[in-house]
């Protein structure tokens, strides 16, 4: 396969889940704006801007955070490289530069996204209420992720979109929990607080994980749970584990495939080694907001390192 049409694949998959990700942090605000504050990080309007990485962007264009203009940017702002809108155009334009290597339910999935959005983007801003939005994306992410799952041939385009799935979810799963845990809980004090223990279920239901939390543990929710469950748990299909481990498995396909092993794949199995060695203990001494901001900028180098690998060259 070129290397341009892996390149192409791998994004389609980065900016549909990116773009499902913007929705969930939407609405870990809106549910968490809804319980009683703990004078957290300024807002949690702010800290959702923190935890996204698109605070900057938002201050120049804005100045100070307020619900109604940080819902347009992180939803519908083309400025923003992030925005929902922007992730699922540029989504679509990586489809139809590859159009030849998605089957016809891949890219009806890909273009009816599309061709949904600028109906929204049509309509007045007042009308369109923030949870009607988020689930929209979560529908339509949710079709195109079904759609190359049901029809795409287990080749090495599956292979490359499914590692930009997975990079960009457990990117994601961290964010997401950073939010909660670095931003909105201001001092030690509040640990194990009801208010605490709101905040963890409304980021289980913001990632769609608060039944199988329960599931897998039961009983109370505890933070020592939480991390266990949204960072090491194998089950937990958005767990920095399940993510890094299937990185590694796709990988491995890949190397069966060209016959060679890559420095992407040996860094992500020396990445999945690390989460193996580690325990929950370990990472709230070393610090939970830590433990995801490293992740985080590990997830950042990996990207460069599959780049450098597999997309900056053509690969037959």
């Amino acid at each position: 396969m070129l290397s341009r049409t892996a390149d192409n694949l791998y994004w389609i998959a980065r900016y549909m889940e990116r773009a499902e990700t913007i929705a969930r942090l939407l609405e870990v605000g809106a549910r968490i704006s809804l319980l009683p504050s703990t004078q957290g990080y300024k807002t949690e309007w702010d800290s959702l801007l923190k935890a996204s990485g698109n605070s900057g962007g938002y201050v120049a264009k804005y100045g100070p955070p307020n619900q109604h203009n940080i819902e347009s940017y992180l939803f519908f702002d083309r400025d923003n490289s992030n925005s929902v809108a922007s992730c699922l155009t540029l989504a679509r334009e990586n489809a139809r530069i590859v159009r030849t290597a998605l089957t016809t339910q891949v890219w009806d999935a890909l273009n009816t996204a599309f061709q949904e959005l600028k109906l929204l983007e049509a309509q007045p801003r007042a009308t369109l209420e923030l949870s009607r939005l988020t689930d929209w994306v979560m529908k339509h992410t949710a079709m195109v992720r079904g759609a190359i799952d049901a029809t795409l041939l287990r080749n090495d385009g599956y292979n490359f979109l499914n590692i930009g799935y997975y990079l960009e979810r457990g990117d994601s799963t961290a964010r997401l929990m950073d939010v909660k845990y670095y931003v909105l809980l201001p001092r030690a004090g509040y640990v194990g607080t009801g208010q605490d223990n709101d905040q963890w279920s409304m980021l289980l239901r913001a990632l769609s994980a608060n039944r199988a939390f329960h599931w897998a543990y039961g009983g109370e929710i505890t933070p020592a749970k939480i991390a266990h469950f949204l960072i090491l748990n194998p089950q937990c299909p958005r767990s920095i584990w399940t993510c890094v481990a299937g990185m590694n498995n796709h990988m491995a396909r890949l190397a069966t495939l060209y016959g060679r092993d890559t420095e992407a794949q040996v860094a992500t199995t020396a990445l999945l080694a690390e989460l193996q060695d580690q325990s929950t203990d370990q990472i709230f001494e070393e610090g939970l907001h830590e433990f995801l901001s490293r992740y985080i900028r590990q997830v950042a180098n990996l990207g460069v390192v599959i780049h450098n690998s597999y997309l900056s060259g053509d690969m037959h």
